[in-house]
Parts: structure tokens; sequence; C-alpha cells
């Protein structure tokens, strides 16, 4: 039997039901809702059964500063950990919500019952997680195995061939150790060679691409594991935002793995000439590689055979 979805609207009990209020639009666009008290148990919402949240509507109205601690009460329900919250004020309001609130977006009252709809599948769609044939999304991550294409956010990503198999890999993968010989096996196949080294130097390139949008943690020993995205890390650049809020977080939990992380994908003088052995999907940079040599080459040529020039007067001149 399929799990109901439903709409959580939270607020101050009297006005929950006012005609104008976020429950009763979306009840008259066919939405499935259900109310809670800003001051009830949030478990209340799923009335022993099986259904699940779709997403949380706080309306706050005049004062948002009871909206953050009402998010803070309900993200305590496992069930609702990870689902996306919208926070509804007066226009007079709108300076008062504060980023760090936990809110994935906001919402103006009165409403606009179309706006009111598509935020709501917006957020829905932020915190969405599934894998097909075809595609997988992890976060803001889609991976379209189809068209071999990766987009963060709705912004494409480019991603040689390799990468996009990396991964495509750890996103199957997600919540699970993978080491460094399963994942050359795996992307690279069993007649590769090369060590593993080979696949830190991919790590860090895809970790330099796709930013806080990829929770990728090192483990020390074991390989790797790709974690639940960060909320509001939508793309490469929130990577710094999207650090700063998992280090708040969970700074001593992965200090150790950060330090390990920074320990072997940060070696680019000894990995590069390991991490090249690819050269199916990567010649294109090799040979912008040999350019550049050759480049710098004839500029030190150049630049001698002007120092030898100059020389030669200056003795001239002297004699």
């Amino acid at each position: 039997m399929a799990r109901r979805s439903f709409i959580a609207i939270v607020g101050h009990g009297p006005d929950l039901e006012r005609d104008e209020g976020a429950a009763s639009v979306l009840r008259s666009l066919g939405a499935d809702v259900r109310t809670l008290d800003l001051w009830d148990d949030p478990p209340r919402l799923f009335l022993d059964d099986e259904s699940k949240a779709r997403a949380i509507v706080v309306e706050a109205l005049d004062r948002p500063d009871l909206a953050a601690a009402a998010l803070r009460a309900l993200r305590r329900e496992p069930r609702l950990e990870e689902v996306g919250a919208l926070v509804a004020v007066s226009v007079a309001q709108i300076a008062r919500i504060e980023p760090s609130s936990g809110f994935d977006d906001f919402l103006l009252v009165p409403y606009v019952p179309a706006e009111l709809y598509a935020r709501v599948r917006l957020v829905e769609w932020r915190r969405s997680e599934f894998a097909t044939e075809e595609r997988v999304k992890v976060g803001a991550i889609v991976i379209d195995r189809a068209a071999h294409d990766v987009s963060v956010g709705g912004m494409h990503v480019p991603l040689t061939a390799k990468e996009f198999a990396l991964l495509s890999y750890v996103c199957e993968r997600r919540g699970k150790v993978v080491s460094r010989t399963e994942l050359l096996r795996r992307v690279w196949g069993s007649q590769y060679e090369g060590g593993a080294r080979t696949v830190d130097i991919h790590v860090r390139r895809l970790r330099a691409k796709l930013g806080a949008a990829l929770p990728l943690v090192t483990l020390r020993g074991a390989g790797y594991r790709l974690e639940s995205p960060v909320p509001g890390s939508g793309g490469p650049e929130g990577a710094d935002a999207g650090r700063a809020q998992r280090g708040g977080a969970g700074a001593e939990s992965h200090g150790e793995e950060r330090g390990e992380e920074r320990d072997e994908d940060e070696d680019d003088e000894e990995g590069d000439d390991e991490g090249d052995e690819e050269g199916d999907d990567e010649g294109d940079e090799e040979g912008d590689d040999e350019g550049e040599a050759s480049a710098r080459g004839e500029q030190r040529s150049g630049t001698s055979a002007s120092t030898s020039t100059t020389t030669g007067r200056e003795r001239r001149i002297t004699r």
C-alpha cells in the first residue's frame, strides 16, 4: 500500500483554519493537509499511520521569532528531520527572517494560491532523492545517465567520463563506505594498473566542481562515504557556506576526516603524474599542459637569447 503524503501547516491554533490561511488554500487546490498548533507535539501529525510529510509551512505571520523555535521542535521528530520547511510572514516582518533559522524558503501573507503551491513543490523537489535507471537525485545533484549530464541546482556541471562514473557510483552507494580499491575496480576496471592515488585526484576534482552539494567525506584507512546533503548547499558557489554550516554542526565528529582529506587530496605534485594516466578522458587536459609547457620553453628560450644579446652589447660598450 502506497504511503499517503501530506503538507503540515503549523501555527496559532485558532488561526489555522481561517479562510485565507495556508490550510484552506492548499485544500482548495486538492492537497492533503494536516494542521498542528505551535505548542502541540509533532508526532500528532502522523496519527499512528504510515503517512509521510511532503513539506512544512510554519505560519509565523507577525511573529517570526516563534517560527524558529517551532521548527527546532519539529526537527526533533525523526520523521520531520529531512522535510523541507517554509515560513509564512507578513510583508512588514520580512526583514526579521534570520537566514540561520533553518527554513528553506519564505512566503508572504496574504497568499497567492498558485505561488503557495509552487513554492511547496519547489522545496519538496529540493529535498527529494530518488534513483531510477535513467536518473539519480541526491540533494541538489541530478545525474542524467541517459544524457550523460550532471546538474547542481539546475546548473550544468561539465565532468570528464571518469568523474561522471565516479560520481554516479558514490551516489548509488550513498550512506555506505566505499574503499579506493572498490572504486578502482568499479570505475576504472579490474585491468587498470594505476594506484589508489588516482581515486584521490578525481575526488579532489569532483569536490572542486560540485562544492558543498557533494558531502563526500574521507574515512581514514577506509575510503569515502557520501552523507546527507547540507540544507541550502545548492551548488559549487555555496561551498564555503555549506562547509561552515557542516563544521558548526559536526566539527568534532568529522575533524579527523577533514584532516585526512587534506593529507590525501592536496599533494598535487605527487598525484598528478599518476592521476593523469587515464588518457582516454583527460587527453585534452594533458594536451593543454603540454602546450603550456612548450610555450613556457619558448618564452625561456626567447628570454635567454635576449639576455645573451644584451650581454654582448654591454661587452662591446665596455671595450
